[in-house]
């Protein structure tokens, strides 16, 4: 047998946008989802979900949104806000705000609140311009720190972290451990799957000398 053997192999310039699109998502999995919400130059809260997301540095604490331009090549409300506004906050899904988190990712015309459709409520950000989501079970507020545009399609935005909300029964504020099976934060699969983070296990990292051991 050929190390090839068993594969497909994708050579990424030969797949249509939207075929490399198909190929990631069903297979980087799961993938957190940011509920991002932000707020219009005129007062408008927007609210929407992104699964291209992830935390990328603690120090400083930078997070980073894939955020995908409308089809005519404009800025989504999400993407448009923060750049007039600088800010955006980050809530994370969990199970019981699946359906409410649905919702908001219709296609609302810009002057509709979503967080309003969904029956949400709209909590003021303590150190930016922007509501959080009161019934997410985690919030973080952002500064934007970086744009960066990749493409006439795509922009990745990181945000700085200026501020947590957790609920208390989830962290432990003086060791900063969080309880998972409190949380019950859920991610994309493909298509239109989602998947719970309760399948849980540990396991610990080695150290190079048990590794080393073990083939001795």
């Amino acid at each position: 047998m050929t190390l090839n053997e068993g594969y497909h192999a994708f050579d990424f310039a030969d797949l249509s946008p939207r075929e490399a699109y198909k190929v990631m998502i069903g297979t980087i999995v799961p993938r957190p989802i940011a509920w991002v919400t932000t707020v219009s130059p005129d007062g408008v809260v927007n609210a929407a979900p992104y699964s291209f997301f992830n935390c990328l540095s603690a120090d400083p604490p930078i997070l980073a949104l894939g955020v995908e331009n409308k089809p005519d090549r404009s800025f989504k409300d999400t993407a448009y806000n923060i750049r007039m506004t600088e800010c955006f906050t980050v809530n994370i899904v969990d199970r019981a705000n699946v359906e409410a988190m649905s919702v908001t990712a219709a296609g609302f015309d810009p002057e509709v609140d979503e967080l309003e459709m969904a029956g949400l409520t709209a909590a003021p950000g303590q150190m930016v311009a922007c509501p959080r989501i009161a019934e997410a079970p985690v919030a973080f507020e952002c500064e934007r720190y970086l744009g960066i545009e990749i493409s006439s399609a795509r922009e990745i935005i990181l945000g700085r972290i200026v501020m947590a909300h957790i609920r208390e029964d989830i962290i432990d504020p003086k060791t900063h451990y969080s309880d998972h099976e409190k949380l019950d934060a859920l991610g994309r699969m493909g298509g239109n799957g989602y998947a719970g983070t309760m399948d849980y296990f540990d396991l610990a990292t080695p150290s190079a000398e048990d590794v080393l051991g073990t083939k001795t």
